[in-house]
């Protein structure tokens, strides 16, 4: 177990330089932060302070480490559209993108895994293969297109929930969070939804897919064999195998819900990290796409490393494997 660890830590150190070494090039190939900070009509001594004062004049290896150090540390130096620094920023906007990303995810799972098992269990009949049609549009609309189908019947047409923004949020020491008041639960179910579209159809597709799999096992067969009720074998034995490849998946998508919520956010104007790097995008502000860049893999990195973990601790196989091959 101890190796295993070991290893997965080993290769998010180097999963991490590489992501670092990408993000820092963006300040060697994309715009000049010299000329971003002082404009067109600094003079040449100005602007040779400032690079010096930056640590641009220095060789390409101490700047990379220098830029290494100082993201460790979790910083980025100042955003150039806003001038406040960027781990700042952040702190603002991550609670905004991981409460709607952890709302996404609670959809996907809640709704995704009981229609799948449903799916799997009612095969060839109308409602299982209506639940299969509406995954397949799950997974085929874009998620842009969802928000403003949800927007317009439920904000605009009916008027029962709020099109934009966050709503009232609190604060819990130095967290903010709108789940803790009526307005902020009102506010995050549109964009909770819209990004748990796409996910909620895969894990259906995936727990059907592979409950059908597992239901014909020989241990499943054995199981009926011996007299045990159908709700004992599908809840007791079918499911809970069915599970293990949905951990792994459920993970990944739990990152990418973070990284990819930019396309919800936008809809919503939902003041989080991905609105905050659309706008970077547009503004050229490379400390705020580096620090957004790093944040995200640091994000995946540690959740596959939390998902390796599980599906180690939840498969028996793997630990049979592994002792098998230390031995």
């Amino acid at each position: 177990m101890l190796v295993f660890i070991l290893r997965r830590l080993l290769q998010a150190v180097i999963v991490m330089l590489t992501v670092a070494f990408i993000a820092f090039m963006l300040f060697q190939y994309v715009g000049d932060p010299v000329t971003s900070i002082l404009g067109q009509d600094a003079t040449q001594e100005q602007r040779d302070e400032l690079r010096r004062d930056l640590g641009l004049d220095r060789s390409f290896a101490v700047q990379f480490a220098r830029f290494v150090g100082n993201a460790v540390q979790g910083e980025f130096g100042l955003s150039l559209r806003q001038g406040q620094q960027v781990s700042t920023l952040i702190a603002e906007r991550f609670p905004a993108t991981l409460e709607l990303a952890l709302g996404a995810a609670v959809v996907a799972l809640g709704v995704g895994i009981p229609l799948g098992v449903y799916a799997a269990l009612r095969r060839g009949r109308f409602g299982s293969q209506l639940v299969m049609t509406l995954s397949l549009l799950g997974v085929s609309l874009p998620t842009f297109l969802i928000g403003i189908l949800l927007i317009l019947v439920f904000s605009v047409t009916l008027g029962w929930l709020p099109s934009f923004g966050r709503g009232d949020t609190v604060m819990l020491g130095g967290w903010s969070t709108g789940l803790l008041t009526w307005d902020g639960w009102l506010h995050i179910i549109l964009p909770a939804i819209t990004l748990s579209v796409f996910q909620l159809a895969l894990i259906m597709r995936l727990v059907r897919a592979e409950m059908l799999e597992v239901l014909r096992t020989d241990y499943v067969k054995f199981a009926r064999a011996r007299g045990l009720t159908n709700r004992a074998v599908y809840f007791g034995h079918a499911l809970k195998n069915t599970l293990v490849p949905v951990i792994t998946i459920t993970g990944l998508q739990l990152g990418s819900l973070i990284a990819f919520a930019i396309i919800t956010e936008t809809v919503f104007q939902w003041p989080g990290m991905g609105f905050l790097f659309i706008q970077a995008v547009q503004f050229a502000d490379i400390p705020v796409m580096a620090a957004y860049l790093c944040l995200i893999a640091l994000i995946f990195v540690i959740v596959n490393l939390i998902v390796d973990l599980l599906y180690f601790l939840v498969d028996p196989r793997l630990r049979i494997e592994k002792s098998a091959a230390g031995h």
